[in-house]
């Protein structure tokens, strides 16, 4: 048997938001083309203010592209033994706590909340919680993010 690719001490880990995500407008019609998204909010600054909100306004999985800046962290890690081109992507949730609109500036802070074998490999759960900072320097939730890779072991 095989061991296990990935660095059980890995669960419990924190990592600290890294850069700021700036959303744009044309990241957000970008993303809702790509996606197929045709609600006139994530085109229209004008459709977008008729439903109340400040600018454009992101698909809802449009998190994932923050999201994924944070798991970049772990990935990166030289300590969590991990070999990207042995990651089978294998689930993502997410839970939004106000939609993700043009202007904001969000950080992801990223947590490890499981590791476990699976055969030769891992499957690691990691949750990203996604923030804005306003403009008295409190955090203001906007998104979580839980996501589940399966890191093959060798062979297979």
């Amino acid at each position: 048997m095989t061991s296990n690719p990935v660095n059980p001490n890995l669960q419990g880990r924190s990592y600290p938001a890294a850069e700021v995500y700036d959303v744009g407008r044309e990241k957000i019609r970008e993303f809702a083309r790509a996606v197929k998204a045709t609600h006139p909010a994530h085109f229209d600054i004008d459709a977008a203010r008729a439903l109340g909100h400040s600018d454009l306004v992101a698909p809802p999985t449009f998190a994932i592209i923050v999201a994924q800046r944070a798991d970049a962290q772990l990935i990166e890690d030289p300590d969590s033994g991990i070999d990207f081109s042995r990651v089978v992507h294998a689930e993502q949730r997410f839970t939004h706590h106000r939609p993700i609109v043009a202007g904001d500036q969000l950080h992801a802070e990223l947590h490890v909340d499981g590791v476990r074998a699976m055969g030769g490999g891992a499957m690691i759960t990691t949750r990203a919680e996604i923030f804005a900072v306003r403009e008295d320097n409190q955090r203001e939730s906007v998104a979580t993010t839980t996501s589940s890779i399966l890191v093959r072991g060798e062979g297979q």
